[in-house]
């Protein structure tokens, strides 16, 4: 009897009782749609912390100001400024895995057009700061190096303060909004970045160039850097400890001595999220899989009592030619079946669930076509395992005793 034989001798016999045949199946169509479905949530979830700290910037280090300590009274970092503007020029030119370095100076403001008006975040900075965030335009071109040594009143709109000064899909470029009473002229908006993994809007703000919001929005403090540094480096890790060692050097800390700055690795932040989101689909998908090895047992158990229930058959079979590999590639047969069917149906449900899961509650989920394939796969190794053992039990069948079995 060959394999095709076989695969039709076994559905007609699943067909004849397909009550049980799909209640047999149902431990594997759950387990198979767990796996599927958990793995696809897991994915989603670690391709949206992808997105979200790629939208930040690639190998994104922030470097702050230390923190101030009256009369025992400790304030978080910012709260007292170290970082001066010999230090910027010190990480640019003596730290070489820096590709950008750039200032990052913020207070909040209202900005106001012809009609409308918005309270919105202020940032100082230099033209490199678009290509460390990884911040392409909308519309319009950014501000210039120039624009920063001449002090230009420019500014750059981020698309959440263009929306509401001017109306969505409108182009503000080339118009006038003005910031604490002072005009500036529109020169670009910037592409839609959305929320950060916090949940802060990164498109609630303005840019303009940091002499210009030194000059016009807040005074400076003179050889200090009233903010943060964004720093781009080809290697966030080793980036992080040059730029360590250099401000520990010039800051002359020495020893066990606290640092009076710090410094923010995005990177590591990321992988930790990504590493947590995949714990967290290992575990799930762990227990999808024993859902599969559950099924497999019930698959044991009913063709167990197959096995019994048509000894009389499996007799008459033996009696007129059969060979015991023939009836056990029958019953194996069937258990195979069994599985990959529920495997199927597990598939499909999985994917449903997934995509109900997405519209209900607006999860993100990313299919991995490999991890479908293997779910099925396993599946039919499931049956074959937990198959072969009723279908050697019916292959060693006496013929004489399995005909005279009532």
């Amino acid at each position: 009897m060959n394999g095709l034989e076989t695969l039709r001798v076994a559905f007609r016999a699943l067909l004849r009782n397909k009550l049980r045949s799909f209640l047999t199946t149902l431990g594997m169509i759950f387990g198979v749609g767990a796996v599927v479905a958990t793995v696809a949530i897991g994915e989603g979830a670690r391709s949206a912390v992808e997105e979200a700290f790629a939208s930040m910037g690639t190998n994104l280090l922030v470097v702050l100001p230390g923190s101030a300590n009256t009369g025992g009274a400790r304030g978080g970092f910012g709260s007292q400024p170290t970082l001066t503007w010999e230090d910027l020029k010190a990480i640019r030119a003596e730290v070489p895995s820096v590709r950008y370095a750039v200032p990052y100076l913020r207070s909040s403001s209202q900005v106001l057009s012809e009609e409308q008006n918005w309270t919105t975040q202020i940032a100082g900075t230099e033209p490199d700061y678009f290509e460390i965030r990884n911040w392409p335009m909308a519309l319009g071109t950014r501000f210039t190096d120039s624009d920063v040594d001449t002090g230009t009143k420019v500014v750059v709109l981020g698309a959440t303060v263009a929306e509401k000064l001017f109306g969505p899909n409108s182009n503000p470029v080339g118009m006038t909004v003005r910031i604490r009473n002072i005009p500036f002229q529109v020169v670009a908006v910037a592409g839609k970045k959305g929320q950060t993994p916090t949940g802060q809007d990164s498109d609630d703000v303005v840019f303009i160039p940091r002499t210009t919001f030194q000059a016009k929005i807040q005074g400076g403090l003179g050889k200090f850097l009233q903010g943060a540094i964004f720093i781009s480096a080809t290697n966030a890790a080793l980036g992080e400890r040059q730029v360590t060692e250099l401000l520990r050097d010039r800051h002359r800390i020495g020893g066990p001595t606290d640092d009076d700055f710090q410094i923010r690795n995005l990177a590591e932040v990321a992988s930790a999220q990504e590493e947590s989101s995949r714990t967290v689909t290992l575990f799930l998908a762990i227990v999808a899989a024993v859902s599969l090895l559950v099924g497999g047992i019930g698959i044991m158990n009913i063709m167990l009592v197959s096995v019994t229930e048509r000894t009389r058959e499996i007799g008459t079979r033996i009696a007129v030619g059969a060979r015991g590999r023939d009836i056990l590639r029958q019953f194996l047969g069937e258990a195979v079946v069994l599985a990959v069917a529920g495997g199927l149906l597990g598939l499909t449900a999985g994917v449903v669930t997934a995509r109900w899961l997405t519209a209900a509650f607006h999860w993100p989920v990313a299919f991995r076509p490999d991890v479908m394939v293997l779910a099925v796969v396993f599946s039919g190794a499931v049956g074959v395992v937990f198959g072969l053992y009723p279908a050697r039990k019916a292959s060693q069948l006496d013929p004489i005793d399995a005909l005279r079995y009532e």
